[in-house]
């Protein structure tokens, strides 16, 4: 969860581990800044995807636009900005969890440790 991100951002180690096949991958030459602290990143292309949260009785599921990255972060993903307005989502940061509305009442998403 990071609302200062510009991008969503998944590992190649994520996309692997989820059996994704990497010709999914969209080629993309658009560099990126501040992810790597004071140097350009190269993404080695983006990939689309259906996210969802919540659980079977109340949950939202959007498709979200992720830039593919070849170099080793601390998390699996990074959701920035972009994620957050898709699922229009309310983040506080103190508790670390995510709100949002769903068909059955708001859907909160805290941490899983």
């Amino acid at each position: 969860m990071d609302g200062g991100s510009g991008l969503n951002i998944m590992y190649t180690k994520t996309l692997d581990a989820m059996g994704l096949d990497r010709a999914r991958i969209r080629l993309t030459r658009v560099p990126f800044h501040d992810v790597v602290p004071g140097k350009q990143a190269m993404p080695l292309g983006q990939i689309d995807l259906p996210i969802t949260f919540g659980d079977s009785t109340n949950y939202r599921m959007e498709t979200l636009t992720f830039k593919v990255v070849g170099f080793h972060g601390t998390y699996h993903v990074i959701l920035g900005r972009l994620c957050y307005a898709k699922f229009m989502v309310v983040p506080n940061y103190t508790y670390l969890k995510l709100k949002m509305s769903g068909p059955c009442g708001v859907i909160t998403i805290g941490t899983s440790f």
